[in-house]
């Protein structure tokens, strides 16, 4: 077991994740690698096309770009890490490598918040604003905020990352959930943690409560406007689509909020890794297909794809 320094310390954790239970390892590694797969299949799909296809250079799917390639990095810092504790039983992390862990989970963590709120307010726009929309989404305005959105992520990140590498850990080094995340890790550290909570918490505030805010007022004005479209048909298939993207985004925010915002008490601790797997795993895996494989330009451009791709194979095996 290799051990690696933490200042003056030498520590190994041991991620607990959902048990050590054989027959529960086998039905977890074929589930979540499948999961891993799916999401990070159909996230680079997504991201292939919208930098192949020309149609797909708007706002909106820069956008989603741009999220895409945060969850595609989300994803693969969590789940390979703990496919590999199911199929080797090796739950040991060093404390270099769970702080590194920890140190991306927040920085894709708080990204993510700062995007999707940045793609409500796009969607705000094009839908409530439609003759607004090419002067007030221009290219300056979208990079400002997808640059603000990862600015964000990175400061607040870092100044409590600065703060936890002054702590001191005394053991039991038993971290009780299925990755490296603030709340298990505080509990380990011997030092008064009192500043580095307090700052947490400030920047969990500033970072989901705004942006589910300003998502969901968002939303509530697109449904409006919806309301008032005279095709009976046009409506359903444009509430239906939003009210998607309202759930996803929910369950998103309202899980980052019940973990990070919420008083711990003993019954929100039991199904912290729960609500842990709702914005971790499942929202990464579902984005692809409730924001982009169901619209029509994709589809198209995955069909252009598909025929280039046919061509290029007949003319490869099969030359004139």
């Amino acid at each position: 077991m290799a051990e690696i320094e933490w200042g003056n310390q030498t520590v190994i954790f041991l991620l607990l994740g959902f048990g050590n239970v054989p027959e529960q390892q086998i039905l977890l590694f074929p589930l979540f690698l499948t999961i891993y797969i799916v999401t990070v299949s159909g996230n680079i799909l997504i991201i292939v096309l919208v930098v192949g296809d020309h149609h797909l250079h708007n706002p909106m799917y820069f956008f989603l770009g741009n999220l895409y390639c945060l969850e595609t990095c989300y994803t693969t810092n969590i789940l390979p890490r703990m496919l590999a504790s199911f199929l080797t039983g090796d739950r040991t992390i060093s404390i270099r490598s769970c702080t590194t862990q920890f140190y991306f989970f927040g920085f894709l963590a708080a990204t993510e918040c700062c995007l999707l709120a940045a793609m409500s307010y796009d969607r705000y726009v094009a839908i409530c604003k439609p003759l607004l929309y090419a002067s007030l989404m221009n290219n300056r305005l979208c990079i400002q905020l997808i640059t603000a959105s990862w600015m964000n992520g990175f400061l607040c990140i870092s100044i409590v990352m600065c703060l936890m590498s002054q702590m001191q850990f005394c053991g039991p080094n038993d971290i009780d959930h299925f990755f490296c995340d603030f709340t298990p890790l505080i509990r380990l550290s011997c030092n008064e943690t009192h500043l580095v909570e307090i700052l947490a918490f400030l920047f969990s505030c500033i970072l989901t409560l705004p942006s589910f805010l300003l998502t969901l007022i968002s939303y509530v004005c697109i449904i409006g406007t919806i309301l008032r479209i005279s095709s009976t048909t046009g409506r359903q298939k444009a509430f239906s689509t939003c009210s998607s993207y309202l759930i996803v985004v929910t369950l998103f925010y309202g899980t980052l909020i019940a973990v990070y915002l919420l008083p711990k008490t003993t019954r929100l601790r039991a199904l912290n890794k729960v609500f842990s797997i709702f914005y971790t795993v499942l929202t990464p895996m579902v984005n692809p297909l409730n924001y982009s494989l169901r619209n029509k330009e994709v589809h198209e451009a995955l069909r252009k794809a598909s025929k280039k791709l046919n061509e290029s194979f007949s003319t490869y095996f099969f030359p004139h």
